[in-house]
C-alpha cells in the first residue's frame, strides 16, 4: 500500500474468475468518485503458507488492470483478519471509504458491515453487464440516520449526474409521519442544493416495509442500484432468522444493493 493517505474503494476478492465483475464495478465506482481502487484479499490464517502465492496473484491482477486502465490509481491489500473486525481496520488504517462485496457469501460481509463506518455495495458477481449507476432508488423512512443514506445518494448525484428516486414511507402514526416528513424535506433540500435530479414518490408501506417496496420499485423502473439503511438494532431473533437486509440482498437479483450502517458514524467522502 502507498503511504500517501488517499481514500480508497475496496473490492473484496476471492481470487477466482468471479472477481472480474467485482473489479469492473470497483473501477466504475472509483471512476465516479475519483478515488484509488484497492484490491483486497482476506485469507484464513490457517492458509498463511500460501501468502506469497496470494500476493503474486494480486500483483498479477493489478498489472493486468494497469495495462487497460490509465486514469485510476490502483493498489492491493493482502490481510488475514476475522471478517467481523475487517471494516474498522480498513477504514482506520487504510483510508477505505467504500467497499464492494459479492452477493454470494454475503452473510460474512454483513457481519463486517455491522462494525463498519463505510457503506458496502453488494453486487451479483455472475452479472456480466456493469451498470452505470445513473438511476438510484432511495427509500426514506422515519429514522434520523436516513441522512447518511441520503448523503451517499447525493454523492452519486453530484459526481455521476445520477437521478435519485425517493420512496417515502407511508406511516400512519402521527409522530412517525412528522419525522418521515422531516427526512424527506432534508433529502430534497440537499438534492436541490447540488442541483441533483430527483423525484419523490409516496409509498404504500410504512417504515418497516419501505425498503422491500423500494426494491420492487427499482425492478419496475429498471433502476441501477438501491441504497438502504441497515438494521438500527440487532436482536437475538434477528440473529436467528436473519436481518431484513439479508433477505433484501437474496431477493435483489442482478440489482446492486448499497447498504449503510446506521449504528456507526459514517466516514466522509472527500471531494
Amino acid at each position: 500500500m502507498s503511504e500517501k493517505k488517499e481514500q480508497k474503494i475496496i473490492v473484496f476478492l476471492s481470487l477466482t474468475p468471479s472477481d472480474q465483475t467485482l473489479i469492473l464495478n470497483g473501477l466504475k465506482i472509483a471512476s465516479i468518485f475519483r478515488k484509488t481502487l484497492c484490491l483486497c484479499f482476506n485469507y484464513p490464517r490457517k492458509q498463511k503458507k500460501y501468502h506469497s502465492c496470494y500476493k503474486e496473484k494480486l500483483c498479477q491482477y493489478v498489472a493486468s488492470i494497469e495495462k487497460k486502465v490509465q486514469d485510476i490509481q490502483l493498489s492491493s491489500l493482502l490481510i488475514s483478519v476475522p471478517f467481523e473486525t475487517i471494516a474498522p481496520k480498513l477504514s482506520d488504517n487504510y483510508e477505505a471509504i467504500f467497499a464492494i462485496a459479492p452477493k454470494t457469501g454475503h452473510r460474512k460481509y454483513l457481519s463486517a458491515l455491522r462494525e463498519s463506518k463505510i457503506p458496502f455495495l453488494f453486487v451479483d458477481e455472475k452479472q456480466k453487464i456493469i451498470t452505470d449507476y445513473k438511476k438510484i432508488i432511495l427509500p426514506v423512512d422515519l429514522r434520523k440516520r436516513n441522512s447518511d443514506s441520503t448523503l451517499w445518494a447525493s454523492h452519486f448525484g453530484r459526481f455521476n449526474n445520477t437521478q435519485i428516486v425517493i420512496l417515502a414511507a407511508n406511516d400512519k402514526i402521527r409522530e412517525n409521519q412528522k419525522q418521515g416528513t422531516r427526512n424527506i424535506r432534508s433529502a430534497q433540500n440537499l438534492f436541490l442544493k447540488f442541483n441533483i435530479q430527483h423525484q419523490i414518490r409516496k409509498g404504500e408501506k410504512n417504515s418497516f416495509g419501505n425498503a422491500d417496496e423500494a426494491l420492487q420499485l427499482a425492478f419496475s423502473l429498471n433502476a441501477d442500484c438501491i441504497i438502504i439503511l441497515g438494521s438500527s438494532s440487532i436482536t437475538p431473533l434477528d440473529r436467528l432468522v436473519g436481518l431484513p437486509e439479508k433477505k433484501l440482498i437474496r431477493n435483489s437479483g442482478h440489482l446492486p444493493v448499497l447498504i449503510i450502517n446506521p449504528r456507526k458514524d459514517s466516514y466522509i467522502l472527500c471531494a
